[in-house]
């Protein structure tokens, strides 16, 4: 049977478009998570320093803000996979209308978390406007346009190998995100005093989140143009009479998706701790905010790099089987640096980049980890449930945020970090550097043996999975 006529969604599913899968849909794709990455990357790596720099809010208290606007994120994320999952299809397709209805509002919620204005008011009016804004931007408003984000890749094709192409694009995009925030922030929003301590001017916080604002803006249009829906999916009438309680049974049940839930959480928690640790290491430790402008530009070259053979290493080793390998990589790395105690800023660059192919090479292929675990639950359940498994999903790796955000301001203030100081003493430093390096080690660690032994979706696994299926639809 034509698989435009009958999807592998457990969807009915018709041909929405006559136009081919192409670079367009790509570049598309790619610009909908730099989108979505201008904002949640910045806010990962920088919001904790706003917090606590600018408005003079406590660690702990900001670890207490990620984490209670992640309990939230329990209720809006998967409701909001539930919408996706029961919504119809329009003539701009499923999901293309979510990211421009909701790329204002998270543009605009973005930037209204970084008012330097209000660090002169009272205590009490700056930690009320910090939960509404955080909750309004991250639980709501990033949330509402990134479930159908993710969902999308469904709906643009069926064909696995351009499913695994939009799964590196998807990386690209965060990546590039990544390297534009690292490189360039630091070297507007702090200066030198007359000591060389790093000092954040609090001014150019506010420009430079106004500026990502406009510039997520900017992409979500151009994902929104350039991305087209394939495939039409309408819920069976099966699937509408399933209950929400019945759909989280089966999901449960799912060993690969709880494997990959742990590993994202563990990995999450591990780079976002690492992202949020390398301000201060460098701007207090080693006194170089150049050397963390470099640590971020190193990442271009390499996700370029392993962009181009993302492809060759899933057709030879599988993505378990590599994702596996790079994270005790990631983890040996971390582990000699902490042991080397360094005090030169790019030696330890130099093993953050061998580290980086292992943890860059594992992001390449996470979301084609998704797509299998969908495949999966098909298999083994007839069931897809697509948005309600990302929105699962999603909400796995926001509790990874938010524990780095949350233990990091608890660790900050165990070693005593003073965030009033414009210089910390041996001990808080000591305690810097162990976070950036040791704990990073221990959680790569993790996350390696559970891909390695709870994760079920090897190469072999995956090849059958997508017999069954051919199988499946060519008798239905």
């Amino acid at each position: 049977m034509d698989l435009q006529k009958q999807g592998s969604m457990g969807f009915e599913n018709n041909s929405v478009s006559t136009k081919s899968f192409g670079l367009k849909d790509k570049v598309g794709y790619l610009c909908g998570d730099l989108g979505n990455d201008f904002t949640f990357i910045f806010a990962s790596m920088y919001l904790m320093i706003f917090y606590t720099n600018v408005w003079g809010i406590s660690p702990s208290l900001v670890g207490t803000l990620f984490l209670v606007s992640r309990c939230i994120d329990a209720f809006t994320d998967v409701t909001m996979g539930r919408i996706v999952d029961k919504c119809k299809t329009t003539k701009d397709g499923k999901f293309r209308p979510w990211i421009k209805r909701m790329a204002g509002p998270v543009a605009l919620a973005s930037f209204l978390m970084y008012q330097s204005s209000l660090a002169g008011a009272s205590m009490t009016v700056k930690v009320i406007v910090m939960f509404a804004t955080y909750i309004l931007w991250g639980s709501i408003c990033y949330t509402a346009i990134n479930i159908p984000y993710g969902s999308m890749a469904s709906a643009m094709t069926d064909v696995q190998e351009q499913r695994a192409a939009l799964s590196t694009w998807r990386s690209l995009g965060a990546n590039f995100a990544s390297i534009i925030i690292g490189s360039i922030v630091p070297q507007i929003i702090y200066y030198a005093d007359a000591n060389g301590n790093q000092i954040v001017s609090a001014s150019k916080f506010t420009l430079v989140a106004g500026i990502f604002s406009i510039c997520a803006l900017l992409c979500y249009m151009i994902c929104y143009t350039l991305t087209t829906e394939r495939i039409k999916l309408e819920p069976t009438q099966k699937e509408e009479n399933v209950s929400l309680a019945e759909t989280f049974k089966t999901i449960i049940s799912n060993r690969a998706l709880l494997a990959i839930i742990g590993a994202a959480i563990v990995l999450l928690l591990s780079q976002f701790m690492g992202q949020t640790m390398n301000q201060y290491l460098f701007a207090s430790y080693f006194k170089n905010i150049n050397a963390l402008s470099s640590l971020s530009m190193v990442g271009l070259p390499l996700s370029l790099g392993l962009a181009t053979v993302s492809g060759v290493i899933a057709s030879k080793f599988g993505k378990k089987e590599f994702s596996a390998f790079g994270m005790f990589l990631a983890a040996a790395c971390y582990g000699i640096a902490y042991f080397m105690k360094l005090t030169n800023p790019w030696i330890f660059i130099g093993l953050y980049v061998l580290a980086g192919i292992g943890v860059t090479g594992f992001n390449m292929f996470i979301w084609a980890h998704i797509t299998d675990v969908i495949d999966y639950n098909e298999v083994k359940f007839g069931e897809r449930n697509d948005g309600v498994i990302y929105g699962v999903y999603s909400f796995s790796r926001k509790i990874g945020q938010a524990l780095a955000g949350g233990l990091g301001g608890y660790a900050l203030g165990f070693i005593g970090f003073n965030a009033a100081a414009q210089e910390q003493t041996t001990q808080v430093l000591d305690g810097i550097y162990a976070l950036a390096t040791l704990f990073p080690a221990v959680c790569y660690g993790i996350v390696a043996l559970i891909m390695l032994l709870g994760y079920p979706l090897s190469k072999k696994v995956i090849a059958e999975n997508g017999r069954i299926l051919a199988e499946k639809r060519a008798n239905q």
